[in-house]
């Protein structure tokens, strides 16, 4: 935990943007991805977990996001990676094309990708882009965890059925890792255990 706290009390800084496979930057150090649908909250964790209120840009327009964006803690060798959002209603398909293209190749070929955070919303329940995406990351054989995001937002007997379904579905996945996180970005909860595995990779 001291660790995860250290690690993220440094500076963060955005780096670089790729929106194709030949913009990517040098795969060095290593890559922690954060992927979820549309609106799951990937910015608002991502300013919360380091501790940058605008780091990433929170947007209240679905799939906004439709490059790779990348960001530094300055001082060490870890970069978090914004990716996409998926699954946004308007989508024609149930995964987004660039997620069949430039998302797949990137999680397929990015050798110092240590593990995606695949977030989810702990409001609703578990839709079938999610699980599409978790097929998708077994088959280009990335290590996934689940985290549950908004759980302020969900009564305790609703959030621990949820946690059962997302553990449920860890195990279920060969990329599964078998740990959920529970987390909030309005009251921090479940964002020092997060640091902690965040920091854990890079040992």
């Amino acid at each position: 935990m001291e660790a995860g706290r250290l690690l993220f009390a440094r500076p963060c800084a955005f780096f670089h943007a790729s929106q194709r496979l030949d913009q990517l930057p040098p795969p060095e150090g290593v890559e922690v991805a954060l992927a979820g649908r549309s609106n799951v909250g990937k910015s608002s964790l991502t300013n919360a977990l380091t501790g940058r209120r605008a780091l990433a840009r929170v947007s209240h327009t679905p799939g906004r996001t439709k490059q790779l964006n990348f960001f530094r803690v300055e001082g060490t060798p870890l970069a978090l990676v914004d990716m996409p959002g998926y699954g946004f209603a308007k989508a024609s398909k149930l995964v987004k094309e660039d997620w069949q293209g430039l998302m797949f190749d990137y999680l397929r070929g990015r050798p110092n990708l240590r593990r995606v955070l695949l977030l989810l919303d702990a409001r609703i329940e578990t839709k079938p882009s999610d699980r599409a995406v978790m097929d998708l990351l077994d088959k280009a054989a990335v290590a996934f965890q689940l985290v549950l995001t908004k759980a302020d937002d969900v009564k305790p007997a609703a959030l621990e059925k949820r946690l059962a379904e997302a553990q449920g579905l860890a195990r279920a996945h060969p990329a599964g890792h078998p740990l959920v996180l529970v987390t909030s970005a309005e009251t921090g909860q479940g964002i020092p255990e997060l640091r902690a595995e965040i920091a854990a990779l890079l040992a």
